[in-house]
């Protein structure tokens, strides 16, 4: 569609009017000469002067011309503009980050797929994680991977293809044989420092309990909570082992608490897939959409037929009173000859 930006300029267009109307006119002193027959030499000349007053001549193009270019740089200043139709931009008002135990354990072949097959625990953490990551469309999404010390895999990001080919790579023990709980919340709260979105949620999915961090997860827990990051805890161990194996399912209870966030146990793929159906539903969808409609300035197009015409009639009047200045040379010439 097309539109003025200031459409309001449209109303100095009878300003010419309103001049010519409001001010006296121009009054110029000049040396004269008296005519007793003044009246017969202005009769004879068709010209019908106030007194005092020399009435300069004007032709028709004048006439038609000035307000013509008038109207076109009125409506060259009133900025006329083409709109095109609106552009939509969806921007994410949720960064999610994943941390995952890639500890040793994580190869442990103690997970029953919906088959019923035995699978380890990583093959089951890939499958689940994927799919949730593949229904996070609005989300940037965030990976650490964890084990002696956490490690970015990959920033906050749309591109979900590549969090879901880092996902498809991960191999237990890649992060070491231990676990440092505390420390992956600690780098989750240093990936989020730089974060502008209105949510920031961390899930961190682990099998173990903490005996490599330096950070105590308690400690982590508060800095998060004054950070303003959400952490959901994810416990896929057993609580019944010993050592290193062992779910400390009352730290990540704790975390979760402590941060507003929530604590799940599974101890399936089925049950694994709940929790992250679970999960998709406390964190819906949460972004907001910007819009806008490109314009394109027309401003040139009235402003230059403006200059084009005022330009083309100063040449022909030029040329015209070139050719008349030739004719009376040859006419001079002719009556010397």
């Amino acid at each position: 569609m097309y539109q003025l930006e200031y459409p309001w300029l449209l109303l100095v267009l009878p300003l010419p009017l309103l001049v010519w109307w409001l001010t006296p006119p121009f009054r110029e002193e000049t040396a004269s000469v008296r005519l007793a027959f003044f009246s017969e030499v202005s009769q004879a000349a068709g010209v019908k002067p106030t007194a005092g007053a020399v009435i300069p001549k004007t032709n028709w193009v004048q006439k038609l011309l000035a307000p013509l270019c008038w109207g076109l740089v009125v409506l060259a200043l009133a900025r006329p503009q083409f709109v095109e139709p609106p552009i939509e931009k969806i921007q994410p008002a949720r960064d999610l980050l994943l941390a995952l135990d890639l500890s040793q354990s994580m190869d442990t072949r103690d997970f029953r797929s919906p088959s019923g097959a035995m699978i380890p625990r990583v093959e089951a953490v890939r499958n689940v994680v994927a799919d949730f990551v593949k229904r996070r469309s609005g989300d940037r999404i965030g990976l650490i991977a964890f084990g002696d010390a956490p490690y970015p895999l990959a920033p906050f990001t749309l591109d979900h293809d590549t969090v879901l080919a880092m996902i498809a790579a991960m191999v237990p023990g890649m992060a070491g044989p231990r676990t440092a709980l505390g420390d992956a919340v600690g780098l989750g709260i240093k990936m989020f420092s730089d974060s502008k979105a209105q949510e920031k949620v961390l899930v961190v999915l682990t099998d173990g309990n903490d005996t490599a961090s330096k950070m105590p997860p308690a400690r982590a827990a508060d800095i998060a909570k004054q950070s303003g990051v959400l952490v959901h805890t994810v416990g896929i161990g057993d609580p019944k082992a010993s050592g290193e194996d062992r779910l400390d399912a009352t730290v990540l209870e704790a975390i979760a608490k402590a941060t507003g966030g929530r604590y799940f146990f599974g101890q399936d793929e089925a049950a694994l897939r709940e929790i992250y159906a679970t999960l998709d539903a406390i964190t819906p969808a949460n972004q907001k959409t910007l819009s806008w409609r490109p314009k394109h300035e027309l401003f040139h197009y009235p402003l230059g037929a403006a200059i084009a015409l005022l330009l083309a009639y100063q040449l022909i009047m030029a040329s015209l009173s070139l050719l008349q200045k030739l004719r009376r040379a040859r006419r001079h010439e002719r009556s010397v000859a």
